[in-house]
This record gives C-alpha cells, structure tokens and sequence, in this order.
C-alpha cells in the first residue's frame, strides 16, 4: 500500500479510490462517530430532560451534546461537496443532477419506512422526520440548483443561512390553508400530509439545503493547490463570526416570542448562576431549525479540522476507521440505529430495568421511566463498543463497494 504523505490522493489501495480527496471521507467519518454518541445518550442515558435545559443540565451533559452538533451540518455540507468532487472526477452535471434526485427520493421514503421503524420499532404513531427528510428534499432541488455556475450556487447557499433568520417572526398560523408548506419549509412541527397521514417535521427544508448549496461551492476551493489555507482561514472566519454574533445577542438564534419545538433553545444568551452556565447558555444554540448562530459554531470547526485533515495518514489506526464509515454513511447510518436501539433492550433487560417504552413510538420526545438510565460515562463506553461492532460490518462494505464500481445501484447505500 502507498500513501503520499504530502498528498490527500491516494495512489493505490483496495479500499483508498484514485482521485479522491480523503480528508472529506476523514471529516465524514468523524461526524458518523459523533453520531454516534449522540444517538447512543439517547437511547441509554435515560435523563428526564434533554441536555439543553438549563435548569437541569450539566457540564458534561451538555458538552457531550455540543460537541455531536457537528455531525449534522458536516454530513449536509460534504453531500454538496461530494457531488461537486464528482463533477471534477469526470461525471456531468445532468448525471449529478440526476443522482440528486433519485437518490433523494430514495432517502425520502427510507425515512418513513425502515429509519422510522429503527428509531421506534413500531409504526404506530406519526413519524418523527429528521436527517433523511430534509436531506432527501435538499438533494430534490440541488438537482435543479446544481445546473447554475458554482458561484451563484456559493452565493445561494451563503444567502440561505446566513439570512433565514430573518423569517423567524413568521408563523405557520400566520398562513391559513398553506401553514402546512411553512411546517416543511422553516418551522418544525405537525405536517397533515393526507387526512389520514402526518408527519412531525423535526429537520425543516431551510437552512438545510443552503447548507447543502454551500458545500457545492466548497468543493471548487478542495482543487486549489493551497486549499488547506483557505479552508483554514474559512473555518476561523465562520468560527469568529459566531462568537462576535453570538455575543451581541441581536439576530441568529430564534425569536423568542415564536413557538418553538424545543423552547429551551431559543434566543439570547444570559449569565447565569456559575460561570459553567453561562458558557452553556452561550454555547446553546437552535438546532431546529438551525439558526445562523448554530451552523456558524459548527461548520467553523468542521472547516478547521477538515484543513488539519488534508495531510492525515489513513492506513491505519483512527484515521483508518473514520476513512472506512466515511466511505459508506449511508449503510452506516441504517445499521447504527438498530444496533443502538436493540442493544439499549437488551441492556436494560440485562439491568433489569423497564424496556417496553423503547417500542412505543418516538421515544426520543417522550420521558423515559423513573427507574431507567445509565451514567455518561457508561454511555461513552457503551458507544465505543457500538462503533467498534459497527466496524466490521462497514469495512466488509466499504470493501465489496471498492470492488463493485461497476454496479450503479451500490451508490444508493
């Protein structure tokens, strides 16, 4: 095997393709691993509250819940940056834009059918639609979008987050008989898709596909011959713009007077009691929808570690694992949900603690018992063991996928 140090191409491996740029498949593989433990204090920590409330939260808690906000916006912006990279490989812009579209479509309905049943084992109640749904949509109209210059698509994607707070006042209430389009589009909550059939909107259509817009355009700035300075100075920029926007408290986090799907993170830092508070409450930013301060502290770093990515060795060790789950996100994902769900049933049947609540539906907004939950720290080994099964199974994958370019139909797992 032969690994340019100096270089992020690989020459030559089974699992390490021509012409690819690694540090992507690094950051992407990091973010499934952040995933991961977020995903796993879900289902095993057990906590009445989330790790947001400040009235019950604490330091590691919350901490091991900021850090796992990377992984979303990383895993929307390299899509866009995938598709770009693909263009620069060779394929053109009507085979990407198709790609954009069925696989989104593919997405969508893997959303309401097998990720729905993972997460809750049951499909009794109306499904809560996340990372697939407004995935899935985003790519539908970067298929579309995807046909303008890169530059136009940067400039939308800059466009779309750093301004869609600015509709925050808008409420789907304010919008009769079409209140059900702003649901999907901005505002997270119940969305009647047939009389019989809803859907609650947890990843809204904005900001996430200017997220994805703008990893497009990142893609141009990867085929510079000094990229790793200008994605470095990128990502310091964002990271000081969220700390200057931030503490002025005057735009970017939710409007407080607006309903919200999680009211504990909206609006404007405060001091608190302790010193460990404050920075909580500075730190805790929107996620549904992400507001401009929340992409702003997470792709700021994700840019800054993508650039100390781009001279990383990945033949083996951590950089090997990261590289093998960021080349198949997708089989990852599916098979990590399921695991992480069966393997908190069997763990509380093996602590003898209430398990049945984990099949009733979308457990996730609802309490667990009293007498369920395990500690952080046992929820940290708990998700070292699920990346280390999860492994094996991901570098069979990754593998067999290196070995079978030839089927088109791979690329949609």
């Amino acid at each position: 095997m032969e690994l340019q140090h100096s270089q992020t191409y690989i020459t030559e491996a089974p699992l390490l393709r021509p012409q690819r740029i690694v540090s992507v498949d690094l950051l992407r593989g990091l973010a499934m691993m952040l995933m991961v433990l977020d995903h796993t204090r879900e289902y095993f920590s057990g906590l009445p509250f989330p790790p947001e409330d400040l009235n019950h939260t604490f330091g590691a808690l919350f901490f091991t819940r900021v850090i796992t906000h990377l992984g979303a916006p990383i895993f929307y912006l390299l899509t866009g940056t995938g598709a770009y990279l693909s263009v620069a490989r060779g394929k053109t812009v009507r085979e990407v834009s198709h790609f954009f579209w069925t696989r989104g479509l593919w997405l969508i309905f893997l959303e309401l059918t097998v990720v729905r049943f993972a997460w809750d084992f049951t499909f009794n109640s109306a499904p809560l639609v996340q990372t697939f749904w407004a995935l899935g949509w985003s790519m539908v109209a970067m298929a579309l979008i995807v046909r303008l210059p890169t530059i136009w698509i940067g400039v939308l994607g800059a466009a779309i987050i750093g301004l869609h707070n600015l509709l925050d006042w808008v409420s789907p209430s304010y919008l009769g008989k079409v209140a059900g389009l702003w649901t999907f589009l901005h505002v997270p909550g119940l969305l009647s898709i047939t009389p019989h059939f809803s859907v609650l909107v947890g990843y809204t259509f904005i900001p996430w596909v200017g997220v994805m817009a703008a990893g497009y355009a990142l893609g141009a700035l990867l085929e510079k011959p000094d990229r790793r300075k200008r994605i470095f100075v990128l990502g310091v920029g964002l990271t000081l713009a969220f700390f200057l926007l931030r503490f002025i408290n005057l735009y970017g986090n939710g409007d407080p007077s607006q309903p919200s799907f999680f009211p504990w993170t909206v609006g404007p830092w405060k001091f608190q009691a302790n010193p460990t508070l404050t920075v909580i409450s500075f730190l805790n930013t929107l996620k549904y929808p992400p507001s401009l301060d929340h992409l702003l502290e997470a792709l700021g770093p994700a840019l800054i570690i993508l650039a100390g990515l781009d001279t990383f060795r990945a033949e083996r060790g951590l950089g090997h694992i990261m590289l093998v789950f960021g080349r198949v996100p997708l089989f990852f994902y599916l098979l990590h949900v399921f695991l992480i769900h069966t393997s908190a049933v069997l763990v509380g049947v093996l602590f003898h603690q209430p398990v049945s609540w984990l099949w009733h539906g979308e457990f996730v907004l609802s309490h667990a018992p009293a007498t369920y939950g395990h500690p952080l720290i046992f929820v940290y080994a708990i998700a070292l063991l699920m990346l280390a099964i999860l492994y094996v199974p991901c570098k069979w994958y990754a593998a067999f996928k290196s070995r079978h370019r030839d089927w088109p139909l791979l690329s949609y797992v």
